[in-house]
């Protein structure tokens, strides 16, 4: 896949097989990408937790809140959940600030897997200090976000944004989720 189609393919997938597993190998070959991509002031603060079995996925998840626009949904049933998380910490020992190091981090991982052909999504609504009681997380480690992996279940199209400019996602009758974007033109500033 050339760039353009791998940033194309990689959406926020929020239903998955879930019986289709993710092995730790190629967890860590994406997290390698992460690791080899910029870090501001190349403090290389992130660190990352690996779950990738039912038991301990099925832990995780009832920390996590799923898709705000979608409000009558809360969150991707059995069967559809996700069959892996990275949970991305900051370590404080080594920097009290990470700056944009999450983002550039978790777009690496994604890409990763969809080059893989897997697929995930960034999930920032967490309850934090309920999930760092659950898995027992020291101190000095920070939750920043959890990326929620797993074989895409679900078909996710990129539209234009319409006439009201609403941004929200939504999905239709056949759980079809779509994306509305900005034009190129429409985010452009001309002096």
């Amino acid at each position: 896949m050339n760039l353009l189609d791998l940033i194309l393919a990689n959406r926020s997938y929020r239903r998955f097989y879930q019986n289709e597993e993710i092995e730790e190998t190629r967890l860590l070959s994406w997290i390698n990408l992460a690791r080899l991509s910029a870090s501001a002031r190349n403090m290389q603060s992130l660190k990352y937790i690996i779950l990738n079995t039912n038991d301990i996925c099925g832990k995780v998840f009832p920390y996590l809140g799923w898709a705000g626009y979608l409000s009558d949904w809360i969150g991707p049933e059995e069967g559809e959940r996700p069959s892996a998380y990275i949970i991305m910490l900051s370590d404080s020992r080594i920097a009290k600030e990470y700056f944009c190091d999450h983002g550039i981090a978790a777009q690496s991982i994604l890409l990763g897997a969809v080059n893989d052909g897997f697929g995930g999504c960034i999930v920032a609504n967490i309850q934090r200090a309920k999930l760092r009681e659950a898995i027992n997380l020291p101190e000095h480690f920070d939750i920043i976000q959890i990326l929620a992996l797993g074989k895409p279940k679900e078909k996710v199209v990129i539209e234009d944004v319409d006439i009201k400019n609403d941004i929200r996602y939504w999905r239709d009758k056949d759980r079809i989720h779509h994306v509305p974007k900005r034009k190129l033109n429409d985010i452009i500033v001309k002096y």
